[in-house]
């Protein structure tokens, strides 16, 4: 089964260049998480976490919805909390 496109809001697009987020490592979240769980603040909305090597191992956070033609992705950020969840090194 094929993966759906991406679909990125104006939010996360200004975001992603703001912070200096690479599509391809968006892409790459997408593509392998270490872990997805549900968004507790958004109904319906999932976050998707991933180590960026191109960027010393920190983790990504990607808050997306899961829609029947593509994942609309919301907002990108490196999360400062994933320690807490196990997901660093």
């Amino acid at each position: 089964m094929a993966e759906r496109p991406l679909r990125f809001t104006a939010h996360a697009r200004t975001v992603m260049e703001e912070r200096g987020i690479a599509e391809t490592w968006v892409e790459s979240a997408m593509a392998d998480p270490l872990l997805i769980e549900p968004d507790p603040t958004q109904p319906g909305a999932l976050r998707a976490f991933a180590a960026v090597p191109a960027y010393g191992n920190r983790v990504l956070r990607v808050v997306y919805y899961d829609e029947p033609d593509a994942r609309r992705i919301i907002t990108v950020f490196f999360d400062r909390g994933a320690r807490n969840k196990g997901l660093t090194t």
